[in-house]
């Protein structure tokens, strides 16, 4: 009967869908949850989650309740360890969206950057599920002048940064010249306050079994300026080209320069790209803060006694070279949206870092797919698409037998952390995820 039982389990696993899949308008609401069966490193765990998501005007809040129970019906351990994971039930609360003259979010901030991306870069703050954070992004515009800000976490010192920016020809006369007028200067400051931002060396204390730093670098800041200037403004195209000078505080510096080139297809097929080269001086990492730092910034394996952290990738690179870096977006009939990036530096054999995702969802049809796939210390074409520590994925591809029933298989490659005697984080293992989804969703709208 038990065996049975787990079966029906599988075959009918009742877990919340995305309200992406639904295109989540002004004014609607999405109401999703359930029960199930999810595999984790090859283990079962019964799964119970509820994920509500509502729109109206500006304001988008979204939930995220999940619990996982083992064979015994014990709560596994890692879903309420810690202050955050009571605090991330509410995955998000907006305003606005990026680009507003006004926007908000608190919650997690799933690819977060600062200007061009120079110093902060698709910043995640919650790479693991097991250890979501709790952030804020806030941005204003007020044209002539205004600030975009984030910060990582509110459950300790972590990632936190300001870019402010004026357009000074606006503030004039000349702000009414086409192209000229809309010039922009900027300047950045990022640093990470954690604790263990600049741990180089360490060791566990065999008493308490807390980690205890040797070699400490102490808070990594880094700071920089930009210009950017639209040359082309159309409604089927637009053009813009900036400057970049980023510089890592003790460290290195660099400079990039770069043009984005947006092409509007009315609806059919629009494309944005973007083009960067990069020249870097010794110690020196473009983009320090990219979707991958909080996994990277520190780790230590209790077994060796060996410390792994960016910092001390950061002392010891030396020449890195200059560098290339692109970006793709391809938008088609509004239902199959793909975006790629991928850098590469000259002199330095493991600086590949690839981003992927990708959005098929059309509306009236009963397929859906989605994925995304982070990569970093790429050392070659065929390293590529391995997965392993360097590596973030995820994946679901689904069919609606019925409007609000989509089955579907997802996977992630993701981490869980390890902790000390403390249940401080001091290093983060990969996690294999399998979730058989059979899902029961509700979309609504309530007017206004």
């Amino acid at each position: 009967m038990k065996k049975l039982l787990v079966l029906l389990v599988y075959f009918i696993s009742l877990l919340p869908l995305n309200a992406q899949f639904f295109n989540l308008h002004q004014n609607e609401g999405l109401l999703s949850g359930g029960m199930g069966v999810t595999w984790i490193d090859g283990q079962p765990f019964y799964s119970v989650r509820f994920m509500p998501e509502i729109a109206f005007s500006n304001i988008g809040i979204g939930l995220d309740l999940n619990l996982e129970f083992n064979s015994a019906g014990k709560l596994r351990t890692e879903n309420f360890n810690e202050f955050s994971d009571y605090t991330s039930v509410v995955r998000y609360v907006r305003y606005g969206h990026k680009n507003d003259p006004v926007y908000a979010r608190i919650g997690a901030l799933d690819y977060a950057t600062l200007g061009h991306g120079s110093i902060l870069y698709l910043y995640n703050n919650s790479p693991s599920y097991d250890s979501r954070k709790i952030g804020v992004a806030f941005d204003v515009d007020f044209n002539q002048f205004g600030f975009e800000t984030i910060y990582g976490t509110f459950a300790q010192a972590g990632v936190a940064g300001i870019r402010g920016y004026i357009r000074p020809l606006k503030m004039t006369s000349a702000g009414s010249i086409p192209i000229l007028g809309n010039l922009e200067i900027g300047a950045t400051f990022v640093g990470d306050f954690n604790e263990n931002a600049g741990v180089r060396a360490g060791k566990i204390d065999l008493e308490t079994q807390k980690f205890v730093s040797t070699i400490d670098e102490g808070t990594v800041t880094a700071f920089g300026f930009d210009v950017g200037l639209p040359i082309v403004r159309a409604k089927i195209v637009n053009l813009d080209i900036y400057f970049d000078y980023a510089n890592i505080t003790g460290f290195g510096s660099g400079t990039a320069t770069g043009v984005i080139l947006r092409l509007n297809g009315l609806g059919l097929v629009d494309v944005a790209t973007r083009l960067e080269r990069r020249f870097n001086g010794d110690n020196y990492l473009p983009s320090y803060f990219n979707a991958m730092y909080e996994i990277e910034r520190f780790n230590y394996d209790k077994t060796t006694g060996h410390v792994s952290s960016k910092i001390q990738t950061l002392k010891e690179i030396g020449k890195v070279g200059n560098g290339y870096y692109g970006e793709l977006l391809i938008k088609l009939l509004n239902t199959f949206n793909i975006i790629g990036s991928y850098q590469r530096l000259d002199d330095f054999p493991k600086s590949g870092i690839l981003h992927l995702s990708t959005d098929v969802s059309p509306e009236g049809t009963p397929f859906v797919a989605r994925a995304g796939y982070d990569k970093i210390n790429i050392k070659n074409e065929k390293d590529l698409f391995t997965l392993d520590d360097r590596s973030y994925l995820f994946a679901e591809l689904g069919y609606k037998p019925m409007p609000y029933i989509i089955v579907s298989m997802v996977y992630n490659w993701t981490f869980t952390p390890e902790r000390d005697g403390d249940d401080n984080i001091i290093k983060y293992v990969t996690q294999k995820k399998i979730e058989p989804r059979i899902s029961f969703v509700y979309p609504f709208d309530f007017g206004g």
